[in-house]
C-alpha cells in the first residue's frame, strides 16, 4: 500500500543508512567472517557521516551477533552459524520464561512436538555408532547419582538424538530450547527418585531407535517428555 499524498516523508537516521551499507557488504562477501571492518575514520569519510552514526551502526551489528567489538581492536565480522543465531535469543528467551508460567508451558509443548518429530528422523537414520554413543551416555548417567553431572548427561542424550537427524537447524534449535528450559529441566530430572525413571525411559527410546522403529521411538519420546511435563506442573502446584 502506497502512502497518501499528505502523509509526511519520514527521514531515516544516518546510522540506519550506515547499517544497511555494512550489511550489504557482509551479505555480498566484501566483508567475510574474520575480516576486520575499516577504521571509524574511513567509514565516516566513505559514507559522509559523523562518528555517532558509525558507532551506532556498529553497535547494532554487534547486538545482532554479526560483528565482534573488542577493546583496543577494530571490529571483526563474526563467524556465522545456526548456533550463533539461536544464541542471540538466549537472554530474551530466559526473561520471557522467568516472567511467565504460560510461556514455559508453551515452550514445553513446542519441545514435545519438536523432539518427537526429530526422534522419528533419528530412528530412520540411526547407525550402530549412534546407538553405541547413546548407550554410553546412559551408562555415564548411571555413574552420576544426582546433580549437575546427571543433568549434563541427560541433556547430552537429547542433543545426540538431535544430531542424528543430520539437520544443523534442528540440532541448534533443540539445544536452544533445552538450554532455555534448563532450570525447569533440572527441577524434574535431578530430584530424588526421578533418576531411575529417566534412565529407564532413555533405554526405551534407544531400544526403538536401534530397531529403526519410527513410531515406537516417537511414542517413547512422547511418553518421556509428557511424564516430565506433568511432573513439573505437579511440583509447581506444590510450591
Amino acid at each position: 500500500m502506497f502512502p497518501t499524498s499528505d502523509e509526511p516523508i519520514r527521514r531515516r537516521k544516518l546510522s540506519d543508512e550506515v547499517l544497511d551499507r555494512l550489511l550489504e557488504e557482509i551479505r555480498g562477501g566484501s566483508l567475510s567472517p574474520g575480516d576486520q571492518l575499516p577504521p571509524e575514520r574511513e567509514l565516516m569519510s566513505r559514507f559522509g557521516v559523523g562518528r555517532p552514526a558509525v558507532r551506532e551502526a556498529m553497535q547494532s551489528l554487534a547486538s545482532r551477533g554479526l560483528i565482534t567489538i573488542s577493546h583496543g581492536e577494530r571490529a571483526r565480522v563474526s563467524e556465522f552459524s545456526v548456533s550463533s543465531m539461536i544464541d542471540q535469543f538466549d537472554t530474551t528467551a530466559r526473561l520471557l520464561l522467568s516472567n511467565s508460567e504460560e510461556n514455559i508451558d508453551h515452550l514445553i509443548q513446542a519441545r514435545l512436538f519438536f523432539e518427537t518429530g526429530m526422534v522419528r528422523m533419528a530412528a530412520a537414520r540411526a547407525t550402530p555408532d549412534d546407538i553405541a554413543h547413546l548407550e554410553s551416555l546412559i551408562d555415564e548417567m548411571e555413574k552420576q547419582p544426582t546433580g549437575a553431572a546427571f543433568i549434563d548427561c541427560d541433556m547430552a542424550f537429547h542433543h545426540a538424538i538431535a544430531d542424528m537427524t543430520g539437520n544443523p537447524i534442528f540440532a541448534a534449535t533443540s539445544r536452544g530450547m533445552l538450554h532455555w528450559l534448563k532450570d525447569y529441566h533440572a527441577a524434574i530430572v535431578s530430584f530424588q527418585g526421578a533418576e531411575d525413571v529417566t534412565l529407564r525411559e532413555h533405554r526405551d527410546i534407544v531400544h526403538y531407535l536401534s530397531l529403526h522403529d519410527v513410531e515406537g521411538a516417537a511414542r517413547a519420546m512422547g511418553n518421556h517428555l509428557t511424564r516430565a511435563s506433568d511432573l513439573y506442573r505437579q511440583r509447581t502446584a506444590e510450591r
